[in-house]
């Protein structure tokens, strides 16, 4: 039968089993009433037979049971005739009705035996359901999560709400939602504004102060949703609530701070820019403004980059891609002067200090830039005036020398026109044995004037305003030509000069006109300080220093220098002479300083004064 459980063999052989046993029973009942029925009710008690085998083991037994009643009676010999037939032909009838009802009902059964399975699955399907969302509900950490009837009752609370708010389910539920507000939005009415609010716009999402159990309140971030059945009608609010005092507290913590820092940075003089690792600019100071020209918003989220210029531009990204990977420094943590590039494309000096830290989206850039243009250019003023008062001092030195120079050129000068007077009255005479006289007369004078010459060379050199320009010199030709200019005059003041050079030593890295300079003024000054004293040498030496240096000696059998002026002999306008302006030694120093030495004073040995200054070994130079 469609529809029909299946059954096992089992079942039908128990089944069967009954029909036959029902159809026995009947029998044997009616054999046992027959002499009370006297040959009528043939089939009653069979018919009964078939209901009760219908009725427990369906229809298929109920028919073999119908079929099993009719050969039972045929074999008891209890119906004959006509009559017979017609009572076989009504019980037959009969028992298909009874069949047909009984499957009928039992149809019915199965049926109703199936849907109440599936109302039990369903049933457990919805608890489970039901279970696994009060589970979500009350582990959903910091959010109160409740639904409301659609006057604003409480119909569910979860765990999370009782924390947050402080009472428990069974104090809450059937409540009215007023009881979290406070008292100046009750005065408001603001409850029921929310409800109406939420069913007009379909949500409301607001932050506002809540209320909890205890009278406190905290700042709740809270959503409200309407709930709608599928003919539209309004089952009620759902709520979901979150404590977002702290959050917003920190927020507006983190803000004040930002505030500050922005404002502290606007009054740091130095331009400061941020990027990232990609060289994306994050942050730009308003003194980066105003030194590249160009405001915050329309550099942020380009390369930094922009703000070189070539080659440095196309290295940059390089350069910051090989420090991620391998962590070689160039500039940062180290800084430099390097050129920036204005937005109007002008570019300037500037110092630039690179630092690197760590935040959340990971590892920032921050640098530090100081416009040195206004720097340089006093340095280059300086440097100008200092060339100037160089050149001054040369000249006003051989302004002192003057006289002694004048005698050193009318020496030679006055030899020549010897000579050549010599030479002039000799041909006169036209006496041809003259002849090698004259000759000789004439390569006398030719060799003065080429000793004239050379000093006026000399002078001219030294006193000519030249560019400051290292170079790779002998520094014993330095000296040589440095004692040309600085000892005339000096052997007929008895002073002996002498030369103890160290030729290991003799490349130097220097302005060679500048270190003349400092020769001269130290053996001018030398000269002078021996006038009077009963030895008068004078010497000079070069000889090794520290690692890359050469030192230079000059020293004197004078007076020496008394240890109060010796403190201060460097110093500019500190001068021994009654008639001297005391810059000598401090330009002296300043020129060994530019050239990358160090001048001083040997302490009082008791044996005139001894000055050292100390130059760059030119072998050491090139190999930085």
């Amino acid at each position: 039968m469609a529809g029909a459980p299946r059954t096992s063999a089992r079942d039908l052989a128990a089944a069967y089993g009954l029909a036959v046993g029902s159809v026995v029973v009947a029998t044997l009942l009616r054999w046992a009433l027959e002499p009370w029925l006297s040959g009528h009710g043939h089939y009653l008690l069979y018919a009964v037979a078939v209901l009760v085998t219908g009725a427990f083991a369906g229809s298929g037994p109920a028919l073999a049971a119908a079929l099993a009643s009719v050969a039972a009676v045929a074999l008891m010999g209890w119906a004959s005739g006509e009559a017979a037939i017609l009572e076989r032909v009504v019980f037959l009838f009969a028992c298909s009705v009874i069949i047909l009802v009984v499957s009928y009902i039992m149809r019915l059964q199965w049926r109703l035996r199936a849907s109440e399975q599936v109302a039990e699955r369903r049933a457990n399907r919805a608890h489970d359901l039901a279970e696994t969302l009060n589970l979500l509900i009350d582990g959903a950490e910091g959010y109160g999560i409740y639904m409301l009837d659609p006057d604003g009752r409480i119909t569910i609370w979860n765990k999370a709400a009782e924390r947050l708010k402080g009472w428990s389910e069974r104090e809450v539920v059937g409540r009215h939602c007023s009881i979290f507000y406070p008292d100046t939005a009750l005065a408001l009415d603001k409850p029921q504004h929310d409800l109406d609010r939420a069913r007009a716009e379909g949500c409301l999402e607001e932050e506002d102060w809540c209320v909890r159990k205890n009278g406190s309140e905290f700042l709740a971030h809270t959503m409200l949703t309407p709930l709608y059945d599928e003919q539209g009608a309004l089952r009620g609010f759902a709520k979901v609530v979150r404590d977002v005092t702290e959050q917003r507290a920190a927020e507006r913590h983190l803000q004040a701070s930002a505030a500050q820092f922005r404002s502290i940075l606007a009054a740091v003089p130095d331009a400061m820019v941020v990027i990232n690792e990609t060289g994306k600019i994050l942050s730009f100071s308003a003194a980066a403004e105003k030194l590249f020209g160009v405001c915050e918003a329309d550099v942020v989220g380009s390369n930094v980059s922009r703000l070189m210029p070539a080659p440095d531009r196309d290295r940059h990204d390089d350069y910051l891609r090989r420090y991620l990977e391998t962590g070689e420094a160039r500039m940062i943590g180290v800084g430099g002067i390097v050129l920036g590039q204005r937005h109007d494309g002008t570019t300037f000096p500037m110092d630039l200090s690179v630092g690197e830290a760590t935040s959340e989206g990971g590892r920032v850039f921050i640098g530090f830039i100081r416009d040195l243009t206004e720097k340089v250019a006093d340095e280059e003023r300086i440097e100008a005036l200092r060339s100037e008062l160089v050149h001054a001092a040369r000249v006003s030195a051989m302004g002192t020398m003057a006289s002694t120079l004048a005698h050193e050129l009318n020496q030679p000068i006055t030899a020549v026109v010897t000579f050549v007077r010599g030479a002039r009255n000799m041909l006169r005479d036209g006496n041809a044995e003259d002849r090698e006289t004259i000759e000789e007369g004439l390569d006398e004078a030719f060799e003065e004037a080429l000793r004239a010459g050379s000093i006026v060379r000399r002078l001219r050199e030294f006193v000519a305003r030249g560019e400051v320009e290292k170079s790779i010199e002998a520094l014993s030709a330095l000296v040589e030509d440095a004692s040309e200019l600085a000892l005339i005059g000096a052997r007929e003041r008895g002073v002996e000069a002498s030369f103890r050079l160290d030729l290991s030593v003799d490349s130097v890295l220097v302005d060679r006109i500048q270190i003349q300079q400092v020769l001269i003024n130290l053996m001018r000054n030398a000269i002078e300080a021996m006038i009077g004293a009963p030895r008068r040498s004078l010497t000079i030496s070069t000889a090794p220093d520290d690692p890359g240096f050469v030192r230079v000696s000059v020293a004197d059998t004078g007076p020496g220098v008394p240890p109060g002026i010796a403190e201060n002999l460097f110093r500019a306008f500190h001068s021994t002479k009654s008639s001297g302006m005391g810059l000598g030694l401090s330009i002296c120093r300043t020129i060994v300083e530019a050239n990358g030495g160090r001048i001083w004073l040997e302490p009082d040995s008791g044996d005139g004064a001894r000055f050292h200054f100390t130059l760059v070994h030119a072998d050491a130079e090139s190999l930085e």
